[in-house]
């Protein structure tokens, strides 16, 4: 393979790391850490409540279609690993590796990838899972095909992208539906499911042509039961326009390697956010193609990445040119923490893969069954005699309804000092 042409504006090597990036998926990575602060957890022990059933909603994943906040973390870490793609090979390729270097670095980057995914849906099991909705599996299938495309003029990229989206979307147009009286619970459907309806029934769950892919894939691999359905609906396919997310990240990673202005990164990423949230949304709303995470399909792949495109320029325009304009201290004081965990990424999804429930078992051995009766009699040596000077009288801040959030949070920091004590040393996990 014939090494490709270079980009038609000359990529600039940023003098220093791009913190933006590192702040972003510090972000991604810290609120599975602290597993967003045990608010979905919390949430139930207020019911009555619209402000605790609000934040509830926001810190799990929707059913089906839609959006909310917990939803944007596969999304944004894919995205993420497309700009941080252009960075990592544009070093390389600065230093002078050969493209047939780094294609095989991409290549085993992938198998990498793929091999840890497995083994994270592995966890628990009594032999191997041979199942690929993993997001680090996701990544690595791929991986490769995304380099291919690295340092390719950005209409072929984009091309590739539409290519990507409208083929998978007219896989799914075209796959016919389910019978009239078609037993949905065999496929894992539940009874009070909310059906699409009309032509947005092509996109249900476990009733589409990944689904049917992965009834033939999975069962070619040993398994102690014959596979029949993913029960959250999650399919091994999502990994194709999947590509199509992480394509949109590398492109711009490339703009942000540019020599163009900071203020005209900055405006290109919100414009180009917002034509992809609209864009995304106009999909889903004119019956195009519903937004559908867990199946990625191709109006979520354009949605998220809006969302996730947003993101970076808000953490560029308040990091980066914040640094540029004399501000940097500011930056670095309010980035920091999310910096710790984004450069040791991959490590903190594998510690919140397999570590989380031992972290907290233990710190109830060290610290007590009751966590939150130590945190509250801490409140109470801190701010009792502050309070009787206001006047006031001390009551207990965690009750029992505030366990998780006292458990998720005792957890997420232990994971970040781990993760400093790394940092400290210069230690970072890459693959």
């Amino acid at each position: 393979m014939s090494e490709p042409t270079p980009p038609a504006v000359p990529a600039s090597k940023p003098a220093v790391r791009l913190q933006s990036l590192d702040a972003y998926r510090g972000l991604v990575m810290g609120a599975l850490a602290f597993v967003a602060f045990g608010l979905h957890a919390a949430s139930k022990n207020f019911p009555d409540s619209p402000v605790w059933q609000a934040l509830g909603h926001q810190t799990e994943h929707v059913r089906w279609v839609g959006c909310v906040a917990w939803d944007m973390i596969q999304p944004s870490f894919m995205f993420l690993v497309g700009v941080a793609m252009a960075f990592s090979y544009g070093k390389r390729h600065a230093r002078g590796d050969s493209y047939g270097s780094m294609l095989c670095h991409a290549v085993i980057r992938s198998i990498v990838l793929v091999a840890l995914g497995i083994m994270l849906s592995s966890n628990w099991s009594k032999q191997t899972n041979f199942e690929f909705p993993n997001v680090l599996a996701q990544i690595g299938l791929g991986y490769t095909f995304v380099f291919l495309l690295w340092n390719r003029r950005p209409a072929v990229q984009f091309a590739a992208v539409v290519a990507i989206l409208v083929l998978y979307w007219g896989l799914f147009a075209l796959y016919p539906l389910p019978p009239q009286g078609f037993d949905y619970a065999s496929v894992g459907v539940p009874e009070d499911w909310n059906h699409l309806t009309g032509f947005a029934a092509h996109w249900g769950k476990n009733t589409n042509p990944a689904a049917d892919f992965d009834v033939w894939f999975l069962n070619l691999f040993p398994r102690p039961e014959p596979f029949v359905f993913n029960k959250g609906g999650y399919q091994t396919l999502n990994f194709i326009p999947s590509i199509a997310t992480m394509l949109l990240g590398l492109m711009i990673g490339e703009l942000l390697r540019s020599n163009r202005g900071a203020g005209a990164k900055f405006g290109l990423m919100l414009g180009v956010g917002l034509v992809g949230v609209l864009g995304g949304w106009a999909l889903d709303q004119y019956g195009i193609c519903p937004v559908v995470k867990r199946i990625w399909t191709p109006s979520w792949a354009i949605y998220s990445s809006g969302w996730a495109c947003l993101v970076l320029a808000l953490f560029y325009g308040v990091v980066d040119l914040w640094r540029d304009s004399g501000l940097s201290r500011v930056g670095r004081w309010i980035t920091f923490p999310l910096i710790v965990f984004g450069m040791n990424s991959i490590l903190v999804y594998m510690m919140f893969q397999l570590a989380r429930s031992w972290t907290r078992d233990t710190l109830k051995i060290h610290l007590g069954a009751n966590v939150v009766d130590m945190m509250n009699r801490l409140v109470e040596f801190c701010s009792l005699g502050r309070l009787q000077l206001l006047g006031a009288n001390y009551t207990e801040i965690f009750g029992p309804n505030y366990v998780p959030i006292v458990e998720a949070t005792c957890v997420g920091i232990a994971f970040w000092l781990f993760c400093f004590w790394l940092y400290r040393q210069k230690i970072f996990l890459r693959v």
